[in-house]
C-alpha cells in the first residue's frame, strides 16, 4: 500500500465529483496517507469540508487541472457525458481512469477517452462511508496489473475488494453489493415496524432492528460457518425462530422468491442504464 500511495503523492490524483462516495474515498485515502496538496477536486458543489481543505494544500476546481497520475470518475451516471471533456486530454494513456459511475461501461468510457486510456471500472457501495465498503472492480484491455493493483489498493481504503473475471458480471455485482444496502435497510425498517405492531415503543423497535442486523451481519463475516449453518444455529425445532421462518423461506412468497425478483429487476435496470 505504500507504494501506492507514494505513487499518488508523486503523481497527483483528480477526483472528478465528490459527493457522499467522492467524500467517503477522499477521506479514507487521506487516512492511508495521501497528501491534500496531492488531490485535485472537481466539482460543482464543494461542501464546507472540502472548502476548508484548500488550507491544506488540495486543488479545488481550478481552471486547469494538472495532469494527474490517477483520475477518480465519480460523478452521476447522467452526468459523465457532460464532465468527460473536462479531463478528456488525459485520455492518451498517460493518466489511468477509475470510475465508480454505476452503469457506465468500459466501453462508453474509451468512447469518452479516446480508447489509449488504462481504465478501471470499479462498483462500490455506500457501506464505504464507514470504510466497511466492497467494491468490484475489473480493468479494461489497456490497462496493466500494476494499474489494477493500484486502483485496488485506493479502493482498498474504503473496504474490501473483488477482481471480476469479465465486465459481464458488473450487472449481478450492482444489484447484489450496490443495491444491496438499500435492501438491508429497508429490513431494519419493517422488522422495526413489526416489533411495533407487536406493542414495542417505535424508539427501542428500531434499536433492536438496528442492533440485531448489525450484529447478524457482523457475526456472518467473521465466522467461518456459511450463512445457512448460521440460520440452523439459531433454530429451534418447533421454536418461535423455526415459526418466522416458515413464513420467511416459504418458496412462492417468502424471502427466496422476493429477492431473487429485486436483484434480477436491479441487474435489468442496470444493463438499460449501461445501453443508454
Amino acid at each position: 500500500m505504500a507504494d501506492h500511495i507514494i505513487a499518488v503523492n508523486d503523481g497527483g490524483l483528480l477526483l472528478l465529483g465528490c459527493g457522499k462516495m467522492g467524500s467517503a474515498m477522499l477521506r479514507g485515502w487521506f487516512d492511508a496517507g495521501v497528501r491534500a496538496d496531492a488531490v485535485t477536486i472537481i466539482d460543482p458543489y464543494p461542501s464546507d469540508w472540502l472548502l476548508s481543505l484548500e488550507a491544506d494544500g488540495l486543488s479545488l476546481n481550478p481552471d486547469e487541472p494538472g495532469r494527474p497520475k490517477v483520475c477518480v470518475l465519480a460523478v452521476k451516471p447522467q452526468m459523465m457525458g457532460d464532465a468527460a471533456p473536462r479531463i478528456a486530454a488525459f485520455g492518451d494513456g498517460g493518466t489511468m481512469f477509475v470510475s465508480v459511475a454505476a452503469g457506465t461501461t468500459i466501453a462508453t468510457l474509451e468512447r469518452l477517452l479516446s480508447g489509449r486510456a488504462p481504465i478501471v471500472r470499479a462498483m462500490p457501495n455506500t457501506p464505504a462511508a464507514v470504510g466497511r465498503g466492497i467494491t468490484a472492480l475489473i480493468g479494461n484491455g489497456v490497462s496493466s496489473g500494476a494499474d489494477l493493483d493500484l486502483s485496488e489498493n485506493l479502493l482498498q481504503a474504503v473496504g474490501k475488494t473483488v477482481r471480476l473475471q469479465s465486465e459481464d458480471q458488473m450487472d449481478a455485482v450492482t444489484a447484489v453489493s450496490g443495491s444491496g444496502p438499500a435492501y438491508v435497510f429497508h429490513l431494519i425498517e419493517v422488522l422495526a415496524a413489526a416489533g411495533e405492531a407487536e406493542g414495542l415503543d417505535p424508539d427501542l423497535a428500531l434499536s433492536l432492528a438496528r442492533a440485531t442486523v448489525g450484529g447478524a451481519g457482523h457475526l456472518a463475516e467473521h465466522v467461518d460457518d456459511h450463512p445457512a449453518q448460521l440460520r440452523v444455529n439459531v433454530t429451534s425445532p418447533g421454536g418461535t425462530t423455526a415459526a418466522a421462518l416458515d413464513v420467511l423461506m416459504d418458496d412462492e412468497t417468502g424471502f427466496p422468491a422476493l429477492v431473487r425478483k429485486a436483484v434480477t429487476r436491479a441487474a435489468a435496470r442496470s444493463r438499460e442504464l449501461g445501453a443508454e
